[in-house]
């Protein structure tokens, strides 16, 4: 028998899996047991509705997706009203992932949020790379003012579990992560998309109607387990993996590097039912290795 369960600040998982932000439908409970998973991590909501980027919005390339959604949703209270009560009999976690243009913004998801008895914690949505927010460097993740900002705002109107999504489209993620850590997010989520595009030689255009957008999936496994592991490194706070993770040896590479838990994208749409099947592997990995606690894999990764 082996432990699964870990911690995220004062979220408490069964086990580390969890369903990444704008890759799980509510239909998906009819195709997959989400019970199965430490959480599920729900698509990005603003304070108003959102209509999004045009069309066409996705695209599939090379060990990969480009997606340029542009945080459609229907706002706060249409999640509130329409969409966490549709959770109340699930046997997971449920992490409400937050955006906004304004730091009020975000302390307004938050504040509203919090009375939510089905809200277990929130995610800061600093990253997505098909929006552009009121900074010079055009994403809230692309200035470390902003990062500590927001998250210190949050931080202040919630007792929630928060967790910092950040971009891999910088410098040196380490400066990011340490400003999030000081605004108070207790963990942080690596790796949002890489910004990418893909044009139609053919008819010489674009293949996303926003022009550029965000690239999942195998190909930027790498490039997340490395932004991972920077991190890990630089801050005290527990680290969430995201980023091409379609099996159990993805999950157990990125806890080697670093990784407390992970988010599983881009394999939801290839398969629903990914989340569950790494749980299981993860399970039959730590047994074969005779591991008897999944957080002695954390940063265990063997150098020299």
């Amino acid at each position: 028998m082996v432990n699964l369960s870990v911690g995220i600040g004062k979220l408490k998982l069964k086990n580390p899996v969890m369903a990444a932000s704008g890759t799980w439908g509510f239909e998906y409970g009819e195709l997959a047991d989400i019970d199965r998973l430490g959480a599920v991590v729900l698509k990005t909501i603003t304070l108003k509705k959102r209509v999004g980027n045009p069309p066409p919005r996705i695209y599939e390339t090379a060990s990969g997706m480009l997606n340029s959604i542009g945080l459609e949703n229907g706002g706060l209270d249409d999640m509130i009203e329409n969409k966490l009560p549709k959770l109340d009999g699930a046997g997971t976690r449920v992490i409400v992932s937050i955006a906004g243009d304004t730091k009020d913004d975000f302390k307004k998801l938050a504040a509203r949020l919090s009375k939510c008895r089905r809200v277990d914690a929130l995610e800061l949505n600093l990253s997505c790379p098909n929006v552009v927010h009121g900074v010079d460097e055009g994403l809230f993740a692309h200035s470390e003012k902003a990062v500590y900002g927001i998250v210190k705002a949050v931080r202040e109107a919630t007792p929630l579990t928060v967790i910092t999504k950040l971009s891999p489209n910088v410098t040196d993620v380490k400066i990011f992560a340490a400003a999030a850590e000081a605004g108070g997010s207790d963990a942080i989520a690596l790796c949002n998309t890489f910004i990418g595009m893909a044009i139609d030689a053919e008819t010489m255009r674009p293949r996303l109607g926003n022009i550029i957008g965000g690239l999942s999936g195998p190909a930027i496994k790498p490039l997340s387990l490395r932004a991972v592991w920077e991190a890990a490194k630089a801050v005290d706070i527990p680290i969430v993996g995201i980023g091409g993770i379609m099996g159990w040896r993805d999950a157990v590479e990125f806890m080697l590097s670093g990784a407390a838990a992970v988010q599983v994208g881009t394999a939801n749409f290839v398969d629903p039912r990914s989340p569950a099947e790494i749980v299981r592997g993860l399970e039959k990995y730590l047994s074969k290795h005779k591991i008897g606690d999944v957080r002695k894999l954390v940063g265990a990764i063997k150098l020299g």
